[in-house]
């Protein structure tokens, strides 16, 4: 039996790290491109702060991909032993299914552990720093936050539109000053303008050339029979603080970068919703790692059941599988501010499902 567990250990644990290197950078990369894209694109992003967000996004992406590649290698490795009349051949001599999954069932569990320990303690801190990263970038590097075609929105009360940039120099400029309500009250075209940092006062001089504005009425910045031109400058500068940047950011920390201290502190909080949201969250982080139990058990008798040696039968399933599971935790994570409807249950759900449903088949099998 020893050499049968080997063996079973093996094929698991090299297909789960497989795996799991596959989804974390399908999903790392995924995350690049969609945060990092219009940066990489302006060649503005240094090494150094690439880096550094790979090694913040990995730690919350594992938190996914180490149970999807769990289930992917069980469906893989069982399925393999069943079209290869392994499983039978050791069914005849005596050994139990239960006895064959002895391997699977020490790696869940590690697996449940590592799981358990990104949720509750290193993916929200990583976050968090991925959260302030692009903060300090703009306190380093102001410059990159720009860019050409696109809209720079992360700067409070307004919306910068960019034709196109080379270097500091920028072409085609459409500043909007926002109100309270995120209505423009003011527009400001230039043809063109250049950016500089002012790192001691930390804020960004928007220098505009050519530029001329338009007022729109405070009361009903809607009604555009009210808006009046105003006058038109060869040269202007706009300053751009960089404090009132981070400072908004500082003050709307998302819960997933929360710590389990600062979620139990909120839940002393007298909004009813913000509670409900907080208890969701920390349910949420307790309840997910179990998913590798719940896929450990339920993996086996669909992998077995499918008997099919193609890889492309194990990823389909482990995708229908995941996909099923994710579901309830995204309606759970959307609830997560009604009360009423005890969104805080809703991410044990799954588990519960899968471990039932999981059993089941598990014991129709061993019975076969």
């Amino acid at each position: 039996m020893k050499l049968i567990d080997r063996f079973n250990s093996r094929e698991l644990l090299v297909n789960v790290l497989f795996a799991i290197a596959v989804l974390s950078l399908v999903l790392v990369v995924g995350n690049i491109f969609r945060k990092l894209l219009p940066l990489l694109v302006n060649h503005d992003v240094p090494v150094e702060f690439l880096v550094s967000f790979i090694a913040y996004i990995l730690p919350f992406s594992l938190i996914f991909t180490i149970p999807w590649g769990l289930l992917t290698a069980i469906l893989l490795v069982f399925g393999r032993l069943s079209a290869d009349n392994e499983l039978i051949a050791l069914r005849s001599n005596g050994v139990s299914v239960t006895r064959i999954a002895v391997p699977l069932a020490v790696i869940a569990i590690a697996c449940t552990g590592i799981c358990l320990w990104l949720n509750v303690q290193v993916a929200p801190a990583a976050q968090e720093k991925l959260r302030s990263t692009i903060f300090d970038l703009a306190t380093r590097n102001p410059m990159a936050l720009f860019g050409s075609d696109q809209v720079i929105d992360q700067f409070p009360g307004r919306k910068i539109y960019v034709g196109k940039k080379e270097g500091n120099k920028l072409e085609n400029i459409t500043v909007f000053e926002m109100n309270d309500d995120a209505m423009p009250i003011r527009v400001t075209h230039a043809k063109s303008g250049m950016l500089e940092a002012d790192l001691p006062n930390k804020r960004i001089l928007m220098h505009l050339y050519n530029a001329r504005y338009q007022q729109r009425d405070a009361a009903n910045p809607t009604d555009l029979t009210k808006i009046r031109d105003g006058i038109s400058m060869a040269e202007g500068t706009l300053p751009i603080s960089l404090d009132e940047l981070y400072d908004r950011e500082k003050k709307r920390p998302s819960r997933s970068a929360l710590s389990i201290e600062q979620l139990l502190e909120q839940l002393k909080s007298g909004d009813r919703r913000a509670r409900s949201a907080s208890r969701t969250e920390i349910n949420k982080r307790f309840s997910f790692p179990f998913s590798c139990l719940a896929f450990a058990l339920i993996g086996v008798p669909l992998g077995v059941t499918a008997h099919r040696r193609e890889t492309s039968i194990g990823f389909a399933m482990s995708l229908i599988v995941g996909i099923v599971y994710f579901l309830f935790i995204i309606i759970a994570d959307t609830l997560r501010a009604n009360p009423k409807l005890h969104p805080e249950l809703l991410v044990w759900f799954p588990n519960v499902l899968f471990l039932a449903l999981g059993a089941l088949l598990f014991r129709r099998l061993a019975r076969q």
